[in-house]
């Protein structure tokens, strides 16, 4: 059975690292080194540095998005409101993931490119299981009309990942704005849902 404590070591020992050199520079030897273990352990845990990454990701904003997670069975609930929490916990992630970087000092343009198209993959394949299934409900149950909801779930979320993120497109809050507006319109008039449920996409972060 794998050492929980060490596996968390080797996560923390990537963040430091991460906070005073590119991801590319970094070695296993340096990660196993900061976390106090031999380089042969590093593999029993993850089989490349870029898994680590990516478990580090995972860790990183597992929280809001296990919670993302529980709304789909929560069929009590409209699908409107769950979409809400759902999306709330979008930008709650986004919002931590760029509060994360910019403490990083050191951080070059290069390593947030890479970090951030990491986040934004790991953040959509992980919320569009649920939001497709919310929606799906939402179209069994008549409130909502559209024809594929796997489809829209990814839609919504590559917009609102994107813009919520904020640094493949550079824009400022006036423009984000306008563009979460307009995918409201869209949503409501694609999915014949009524004017105004859809309006807490629209509300600032």
């Amino acid at each position: 059975m794998a050492d929980t404590e060490k596996y968390h070591r080797i996560l923390d020992a990537l963040e430091d690292l991460l906070e005073k050199q590119e991801f590319q520079t970094i070695t296993v030897s340096e990660i196993a080194q900061k976390a106090g273990i031999g380089k042969g352990s590093i593999y029993y845990y993850f089989p490349s540095k870029e898994a680590i990454l990516e478990a580090y990701i995972t860790r990183s904003y597992e929280k809001p998005l296990e919670t993302a997670a529980t709304l789909s069975t929560q069929t009590d609930i409209s699908p409107f409101t769950r979409m809400a929490m759902l999306f709330q916990a979008c930008r709650n992630s986004s919002s931590e993931f760029i509060r994360q970087r910019a403490s990083k000092s050191t951080a070059e343009t290069q390593e947030n490119a890479l970090l951030h198209q990491k986040y934004l993959n790991h953040v959509i394949s992980q919320l569009k299981p649920a939001l497709t299934e919310i929606i799906q409900q939402g179209i069994d149950s008549g409130v909502i009309h559209f024809s594929d909801a796997a489809s829209l779930a990814e839609i919504v979320l590559i917009v609102l990942s994107v813009k919520l993120d904020n640094t493949i497109a550079l824009s400022d809050t006036e423009d984000i704005e306008k563009t979460l507006h307009g995918l409201v319109e869209l949503l409501e008039k694609g999915t014949g849902t009524p004017p105004g449920a859809l309006n807490y996409l629209s509300l600032r972060v």
